[in-house]
């Protein structure tokens, strides 16, 4: 983690931002799994022109990272150095363009997936099955319910490290399995998604049918964050859960943590975890996995953030 004199350095370069900016703000409470450190700096942007002005004022070499929802996302315990961005309330707007949908990347998923339903258009209905926003749906090519983000994105608008916005399209992001190539440290702001015309009843019923599989078979009323690992390419086709399952690490537990009994491709906060407990487990089935399969599990959730052993090692404490 950085010394205190540079946060301060970092905090004045950020004087100028319209937004807030806090040192040492506690991020546990704003993930779903509920555990985490603090960022050492973290920028809430106004709008879009905030955070470009913001990012041109950081040194190229502090590092900058970016949060969403928050809904697939582990911090560790020591948290995350330099300045953490969250994109909110300038970054949520939803409006339909012909027939698609420019949203902002703070607007959730379920919330476009929502609107393009009452404009009668059709093709974004996975949507509503993903936990999460539209900026990290991009940055992630999220996916569910047989569609993704890479068979409706027209355009993505996204501001570079170096402050300067631009517009890329789809094709330009090279959209694979839970992968988009961003440019090196870029944010994106502001997605354009395409549908088309469609019957309301129709729409309203795939919706329905999304929301009530997804209440079904997933621990949504729990502390947890998504799939936690990618479906790998293997030669039995087995998907991830079939794997953990065959590993026999359905209800495995660390500390506070548990692979759920419902869908054992989720962790779960059962109330007490870590950070570093969620992470173990995940570790712990990745092994298993290997262990009778040959298969390497690859994380879906991000992990980001620094161990609280390496803070207190840093500031010479014993654990």
């Amino acid at each position: 983690m950085m010394a205190a004199t540079h946060i301060v350095t970092l905090a004045q370069r950020l004087a100028g931002v319209r937004g807030r900016v806090s040192e040492q703000a506690p991020l546990g409470a704003q993930t779903w799994f509920r555990v985490g450190g603090p960022a050492e700096l973290l920028l809430r942007p106004a709008d879009v022109a905030d955070l470009a002005a913001a990012l041109a004022a950081l040194p190229p070499e502090v590092p900058v990272t970016v949060i969403g929802a928050a809904s697939n996302l582990i911090v560790r315990d020591g948290g995350i150095p330099g300045v953490t961005v969250k994109l909110a309330r300038g970054f949520g707007a939803i409006e339909r363009d012909g027939d698609g949908i420019i949203a902002g990347a703070a607007a959730l998923d379920v919330t476009v997936a929502e609107f393009a339903a009452a404009e009668g258009l059709t093709g974004l209905e996975f949507l509503c099955g993903i936990p999460g926003s539209i900026g990290g749906a991009v940055a992630m090519n999220a996916g569910a319910y047989g569609g993704d983000i890479a068979g409706v994105l027209d355009w993505a608008e996204i501001v570079a490290r170096s402050g300067e916005l631009v517009r890329l399209p789809a094709a330009r992001l090279a959209l694979a399995y839970r992968h988009a190539s961003l440019p090196p440290g870029g944010i994106v702001v502001r997605a354009r998604l395409m549908g088309h015309r469609g019957e309301p009843t129709v729409i309203a019923a795939r919706m329905a049918e999304i929301r009530s599989k997804r209440e079904t078979s997933q621990p949504v009323r729990a502390r947890t964050g998504g799939s936690t690992f990618r479906n790998p390419d293997n030669a039995h086709g087995m998907k991830a859960w079939e794997l953990i399952e065959a590993a026999r690490c359905r209800g495995l537990t660390r500390g506070g943590a548990q692979v759920s009994e419902l869908h054992c491709n989720f962790l779960i906060n059962t109330g007490g975890a870590s950070a570093a407990d969620l992470e173990g487990l995940g570790e712990e089935v990745r092994r298993r996995v290997h262990e009778t399969s040959g298969i390497t599990l690859q994380w879906e959730i991000r992990r980001i953030g620094v161990h609280e052993t390496a803070v207190r090692e840093a500031r010479g404490e014993r654990s």
